[in-house]
């Protein structure tokens, strides 16, 4: 399903679950592996130009090298890469220049944030502006992932009836079938209306994205987005949340403060995805743009 998986990585193990994640995936699925760590962000703009000529790139891929090489041994399609530049610009060139399936990464510090506020002057996180721009699947994940099989039974996705989370509920539903997991789709109702407009307005949307899923159907409920989410989450036992980055808010900079992935993911019992475009499965199953499967074709 992931051919191709790309996971952002720091020389201080703060990543861990995050390469643990994209290592079981490679193996299930066979995938290349590649880990990036960008360099340039601790040492200024003025150095980025020097790192690979001081040898500084070498060092930290040793270091990222003792840290995960060990759990790559067994992965023959992997490679530890270090490159010079500005982190979400650098991780987005190589995720569309190897035509990823699925971009992972984990958490950052209180420290690295705060050094990259005052360093580039930028509102958001490395993390924040690759879910929003990515043109793959980014799944973020905090805490340890455990592959079964099959890979997901509870699938929950949150929707603001945006164009980006109609890609979600897309990409979910294509999951669902894949895995023949139970899907629920969610709305919250931040700023009051009706619970049974908003499920009408689902049903309209979204109705023929999962039919023929088994356990499926919608949810509505009021409060802080964040909040309500998490708790769907933990009440239906999702093991994958998959959300649109901060969809409606057109102000860039807004949308990357507090953003409800990126609170969400940072808090939910599971590992979580955002999806902001069409994208379909590199699977056995090929869907129409309603939802539905169209045919069987080869793998990719």
């Amino acid at each position: 399903m992931f051919k191709d998986i790309i996971v952002g990585v720091t020389p201080t193990g703060i990543d861990d679950y995050a390469v643990k994640a994209a290592a079981e995936f490679a193996r299930k699925f066979e995938s290349n592996l590649y880990l990036v760590h960008v360099a340039g962000m601790a040492q200024g703009w003025g150095s980025i130009e020097t790192l690979e000529p001081s040898g500084e790139t070498g060092q930290l891929k040793e270091k990222i090298t003792s840290a995960y090489g060990e759990m790559l041994k067994d992965i023959p399609e992997s490679q530890i890469m270090v490159v010079p530049g500005i982190p979400h610009n650098e991780l987005l060139r190589l995720a569309r220049k190897k035509n990823t399936d699925l971009v992972v990464m984990g958490p950052h510090t209180k420290e690295y944030e705060e050094t990259r506020s005052k360093m580039w002057g930028m509102a958001g996180s490395t993390l924040e502006r690759v879910s929003q721009k990515a043109r793959c699947p980014v799944m973020i994940v905090h805490k340890e992932v455990v592959c079964t099989e099959p890979l997901f039974s509870n699938i929950l996705v949150a929707t603001d009836f945006s164009e980006q989370a109609e890609c979600a509920v897309a990409y979910g539903g294509q999951m669902a079938r894949q895995y023949k997991a139970n899907l629920k789709v969610m709305h919250v109702l931040e700023n009051g209306g009706s619970r049974e407009e908003a499920l009408a307005r689902m049903e309209e949307a979204y109705g023929k994205r999962i039919d023929g899923i088994g356990e499926s159907g919608f949810e509505v409920c009021s409060g802080k987005a964040p909040m309500e989410i998490l708790r769907m989450s933990q009440e239906s036992g999702a093991d994958l949340i998959i959300m649109a980055h901060h969809s409606k808010e057109r102000d860039p900079e807004k949308a990357f403060l507090g953003s409800t992935v990126t609170q969400v993911a940072l808090n939910a019992p599971c590992p979580a995805m955002s999806v902001n475009r069409h994208f379909d499965l590199r699977c056995g199953l090929m869907y129409d743009q309603s939802g539905g499967v169209t045919k069987v074709a080869a793998n990719a």
